[in-house]
């Protein structure tokens, strides 16, 4: 499709930066390609048309979707039956590029980068922030304000709080969660401690150490299991410290925004330099997995859950809600003790307000740049509308598919059949319910996309069946949690937060796994990076 010459320069300028950053990706991705410069033609354009009736005219025969890891129903766990039953409801082709999880930031630039714009894209807040003001994106402002699904909003806040100067470039179907502390109930008893014990650092840093130390897994070997593992020091999106809190604390290592409105850099700050140190210690003392520098997410959970216990960390801090039963669940199909707890935040983190919740992911639809809204609208008919009808394609979107993820038919199964685990289900005709995992018989399906207990518009055919633990997770998040700092958007962040990134975690590496002095290692990142974050800063305080 034709771009915006200068929608093209800017997105091209930013995955320049992107490329560079760690998030997981082991790919490397070729140089983008630059020119000296750049001409461009002056033409008239089009006035734009919003109404519904443009839409109508429009006829649309597909919708390509970008999208992460958040879609559950992946193609070997019933992906063709949620896009079949999709294109039934809404009578058009999806096409669903799904790209690896921890790289998703990396193969989004490359995506771009190549010209290869997909019709709708979810993105990160970091991503959103620095999208938004390229002209990439569509401006869905009025589609939002006149959608359908306006009468059934239960968090129109959510919403209200992504538009950029009175705009709305992306769509939140859901708020954003955030992550909690769990930890292996058997360590913390084999090691003689109890989770409400730990209530500060110290408390937390010696149960780390005890799981190092000892020999919590009772394999009889002690220094062969760590404290944590996390996906990373530190994230090279917001909130960027939430797999680690308990090290991090009152330190915010990005660009933020303070009570006095004016924006400064987080990472050059002394409580980011404490932070450091606290990491530097711990991985020396090996109370964290030295694998957590370079883990993925499924590396830092598999590694957790794992059947064989060596090696592995009796802490993971990881996303509140559903993911309690994932998680526990995945202990139970490896046949490890599956007993967690969620630790309450320690009083350096409860300091601060608790555990992070994330802004929220959002929808967005890629602008053609020809001036007319018909197919921009017609997209979102078709994909944002229905993904809020609160019936049949909002269940999809949630549950996934009929008769393959869920059913109201009559049934029974059992899981872990032969076990001690063993687990029997029986439901009556009529009866909603989730069905057992298409690739894992041993698992019963939770969600899909949505997740039933954050969505912005409820469901209203009555389908509910939210697992025990993950209530009990939402609960415990919504009442331990704070929102997370707004995330920065300037020209120069937006093409240079990659480079930022990259200074940024050269000192954690030197810092925190080499050892590295501190000031020094800062020193370093303001002689890389000062000059841009200075120029971002200018930006942002204007």
């Amino acid at each position: 499709m034709k771009k915006k010459l200068i929608s093209m320069l800017l997105a091209t300028a930013m995955v320049v930066s992107l490329v560079g950053c760690g998030g997981g990706a082991t790919e490397e991705a070729a140089p983008a390609e630059t020119t000296t410069e750049a001409t461009t033609e002056t033409k008239e354009e089009a006035p734009a048309e919003t109404t519904e009736a443009a839409a109508e005219e429009y006829k649309l025969e597909s919708v390509n979707m970008v999208v992460n890891g958040t879609l559950t129903a992946t193609v070997d766990n019933g992906q063709a039956d949620f896009e079949k039953q999709w294109e039934d409801a809404v009578g058009v082709d999806l096409i669903i590029q799904q790209l690896d999880h921890s790289g998703y930031v990396d193969a989004v630039g490359r995506l771009f980068a190549g010209g290869d714009y997909p019709d709708v894209i979810i993105m990160s807040a970091d991503m959103y922030a620095q999208y938004a003001p390229t002209g990439l994106l569509w401006d869905m402002t009025e589609a939002y304000e006149n959608a359908d699904f306006q009468a059934r909003m239960t968090l129109p806040a959510i919403n209200e709080a992504l538009k950029k100067d009175g705009k709305l470039y992306g769509f939140a179907p859901t708020y954003g969660n955030g992550c909690v502390t769990y930890v292996k109930k058997a360590w913390l008893d084999a090691v003689g401690m109890t989770a409400d014990s730990i209530k500060t650092y110290d408390d937390y840093y010696n149960m780390l150490l005890a799981f190092h130390n000892e020999d919590p897994d009772g394999n009889g070997v002690k220094g062969d299991t760590y404290g944590v593992i996390a996906a990373g020091f530190l994230g090279n999106e917001a909130p960027y410290i939430n797999y680690l809190p308990e090290f991090w604390q009152d330190a915010y290592p990005a660009i933020l925004q303070g009570e006095d409105g004016v924006w400064y850099d987080g990472f050059q700050t002394d409580a980011t330099k404490a932070a450091l140190l606290r990491l530097q210690q711990a991985y020396k003392d090996g109370a964290i997995d030295p694998e957590t520098l370079t883990a993925s997410t499924k590396i830092a959970r598999e590694k957790w859950f794992s059947n064989d216990q060596t090696g592995s960390a009796g802490v993971f801090t990881y996303w509140a809600g559903s993911w309690y039963q994932t998680l526990t669940d995945n202990l139970i199909k490896n046949e490890v003790n599956e007993e967690l707890v969620q630790l309450a935040p320690i009083a350096e983190v409860e300091a601060i307000g608790g555990y992070l919740n994330r802004e929220a992911p959002v929808w967005c639809i890629i602008d053609d740049g020809d001036g007319d809204n018909a197919r921009e609208q017609a997209i979102f008919d078709a994909f944002i509308e229905t993904m809020m009808d609160g019936d049949v394609v909002q269940t999809l979107w949630t549950y996934g598919a009929e008769d393959v993820h869920w059913s109201t038919k009559a049934e029974s199964f059992k899981t872990n059949e032969g076990t001690d685990k063993e687990k029997a289900y029986e439901y009556a005709e009529g009866e909603f319910h989730l069905k057992q995992s298409p690739n894992d018989p041993n698992s019963v399906w939770k969600k899909n996309h949505l997740d039933p207990a954050l969505v912005v518009c409820e469901l209203t055919n009555g389908f509910v069946d939210t697992a025990e633990l993950a209530v009990a997770g939402n609960k415990f998040f919504t009442e331990n949690c704070i929102d997370a700092p707004l995330s920065p958007a300037s020209e120069t962040y937006t093409n240079e937060s990659g480079t930022i990134y990259d200074a940024k975690l050269a000192v954690v590496t030197e810092v925190v796994v080499n050892g590295g002095d501190v000031d020094a290692a800062m020193e370093t990142y303001v002689a890389t990076v000062g000059s841009i974050i200075d120029q971002c800063l200018s930006e942002l305080n204007q």
